[in-house]
């Protein structure tokens, strides 16, 4: 099946697509930040770059895009069907990936907290966000 757009329209529809500062990361930030929690963001020194990194709680945060990092039973994950093993052999290798450094970061004592872009809607966005709280507070007392 081809593709409806042109090669110059889809290049540029995924230059578009932004890895960092995305709506669901700005979310978690600005909500965390007005609960007074102070973070960095996409430290290079960890691994996988967390979206957000709160030091005084070792707490390293995900956020990741429905599609991008293959969230299993979620509208937002759908293989495309042009290209069918090219994407799925990226997302697989982006699964993988987000695996290592997840089990990296636990064995360096770090607590890990993964968010997709579907927890993020607006049915959804005040219990997810209070649930990170809940997590940063409880993991705080260990």
């Amino acid at each position: 099946m081809a593709d409806v757009h042109s090669k110059a329209v889809r290049s540029y529809n995924m230059s578009k697509i932004r890895s960092k500062n995305t709506r669901p990361e700005l979310v978690v930030r600005k909500y965390l930040f007005a609960q007074g929690f102070r973070y960095r963001l996409h430290s290079k020194t960890l691994p996988g770059k967390p979206d957000i990194v709160l030091p005084k709680y070792r707490t390293a945060i995900f956020v990741h895009g429905c599609f991008w990092h293959g969230h299993e039973g979620c509208k937002y994950y759908v293989v495309p069907k042009t290209r069918t093993e090219w994407w799925l052999n990226k997302i697989g290798r982006n699964k993988q990936l987000d695996a290592e450094n997840e089990n990296k970061l636990r064995k360096s004592k770090w607590k890990v907290i993964t968010i997709y872009e579907c927890e993020l809607n607006k049915d959804r966005t005040d219990s997810t966000l209070k649930a990170i709280i809940k997590q940063l507070k409880t993991k705080q007392n260990d």
